[in-house]
């Protein structure tokens, strides 16, 4: 027995070793909470874990200045708020620059510039401003030299995508391939840069318990399930998801541009109704994530390209809205003891075990809609449901149509928003398509395909803000 428990280990070490420069695993740092370490600390606790990588939601000079010296690399964003600025103005972007990146580089080894984050999914509308936003920030970065060092690129949500099950499928929603992707693919292209990506299996896996196995969504032991478009086996929901943005890019024949996951997690604690949300499911998922990055390996679709993923999130934020969840992605309690116990490291995998076997490095399902089996993908979300919202980019006229449609035929409860009633204000037909499409979507039980009303209309995971309209999530 102790030869046997020998050689096994032996095994093991050599197959991690051989691994030591594979995949690299990052975190997120955000900061929207009253209790947190101070900047020092924080790095000192980021070191001290052997993490290599950190991305910042803005460039706050005293984490900046912080990471200075600290051989940490960091993604810095420019918020969506300022994209407006930075896609009108040439000279707010250089400034930026020059203030947040120029003015720490390269004591602060700044690798990367997000450029809005979510930003289809964003109330706001500010989907317009990205491109020139990404070529201005670019611009500015040529002009203080850094644009070999830096990168620039912009976080996606799945919500981008129109097709997502199965992986091979994968496709973009249609109004922002020619608006945005393909222009936006360009010059990712042109400049050597990837594309950012924010995947949360968990989202799929609470809205479709009941078809998702547990073990998929865990990168757990599972039967594995071929993907029929493409004859690849899949085992793991993250490695699906990642796939359908593989194959989207391929559809539009941008199979040379590498790929970055800047967000995934998995919350240690939720509310009642958010299925999966505990912490022996979080630490799995982290714990059986970090392993397979580390050890080595693409997914299915692209075997030989190793991922960098970002972790979501160092700390429980507890100011940030929402459910219970929301407050607990964090890696760490704010007095820097860890919610769970997982290693960042090849070294630390060496005494790692997750209480079912993990796969490992990706050739390890039941597989299920990569997206939540909605249609239109899942974001990073601020609650535990979805909803159903109007595309405002296809146009009047064809909202005009999905609305007149999801009010009459369709059945959807429309009263509330006639003349006088809850929901009239704001009187605008964005507004009221999306309250129309979601009240058909919730009464059709969030079902696959009724979310979309010829492209109208797609899901969000955060709480619809149209004055003061609550939108119902079920009947």
């Amino acid at each position: 027995m102790e030869r046997s428990t020998f050689i096994s280990s032996l095994i093991l070490l050599v197959f991690f070793l051989g691994f030591a420069d594979a995949g690299s695993v990052g975190v997120n740092y955000g900061r929207v909470a009253d209790n947190l370490p101070s900047a020092t600390k924080v790095v000192q606790l980021i070191k001290s874990q052997g993490l290599g990588r950190v991305k910042v939601f803005d460039a706050d000079p005293a984490v900046l200045k912080s990471l200075g010296g600290s051989g940490i690399k960091v993604t810095v964003d420019l918020a969506n708020e300022l994209l407006f600025k930075a896609a009108k103005q040439p000279s707010f972007a250089a400034t930026w620059v020059q203030k947040n990146v120029a003015a720490y580089y390269p004591s602060t080894e700044i690798e990367a510039i997000a450029v809005g984050n979510e930003v289809f999914v964003d109330p706001h509308n500010t989907t317009k401003f990205l491109l020139p936003a990404m070529k201005n920030i670019h611009a500015a970065l040529v002009k203080y030299n850094l644009n070999s060092a830096i990168k620039v690129s912009s976080p996606i949500a799945l919500s981008a995508l129109q097709n997502s099950y199965p992986s091979s499928a994968g496709s973009f929603r249609p109004e922002l391939v020619e608006l945005v992707f393909k222009p936006m693919f360009d010059f990712l292209r042109q400049t050597g840069s990837y594309l950012m990506v924010n995947a949360y299996p968990f989202f799929a896996y609470e809205s479709n318990s009941d078809v998702i196995s547990l073990d998929y969504a865990l990168f757990r032991e599972n039967p594995g399930v071929v993907d029929a478009g493409n004859g690849l086996r899949y085992f793991s929901l993250f490695d699906a998801q990642i796939d359908a943005v593989f194959a989207a890019m391929s559809a539009l024949k941008y199979d040379d541009i590498k790929m970055v996951v800047t967000e995934t997690g998995w919350p240690s604690k939720g509310d009642e109704n958010e299925i999966g949300a505990t912490l022996e499911n979080a630490r799995a998922y982290n714990g059986n994530l970090v392993r397979r990055i580390l050890t080595g390996g693409g997914t299915p679709l692209r075997p030989k390209e190793d991922l960098t993923v970002f972790l979501f999130a160092l700390f429980n934020e507890d100011e940030k809205n929402g459910p219970t969840s929301e407050r607990n992605y964090g890696l760490f309690y704010p007095n820097e003891d860890k919610v769970y116990n997982i290693p960042f490291t090849v070294e630390g995998l060496k005494n790692y075990h997750d209480s079912r076997s993990p796969v490992i490095g990706g050739q390890h399902p039941t597989t299920a809609p990569v997206n939540g089996g909605n249609g239109g993908g899942v974001s990073k979300s601020t609650t535990g449901n979805t909803w159903c919202v109007a595309n405002g980019e296809v146009g009047k006229e064809k909202l005009q149509t999905a609305l007149d449609y999801a009010c009459g035929e369709g059945g959807a409860d429309c009263h509330s928003i006639q003349p006088g009633s809850t929901c009239y204000d704001p009187n605008t037909l964005q507004a009221h398509a999306s309250f129309a499409f979601n009240s058909y979507y919730q009464k059709k039980g969030r079902q696959v395909g009724t979310c979309y009303f010829g492209g109208a209309a797609y899901v969000v995971t955060q709480p619809p803000s149209f004055g003061k309209c609550e939108f119902p999530t079920g009947y």
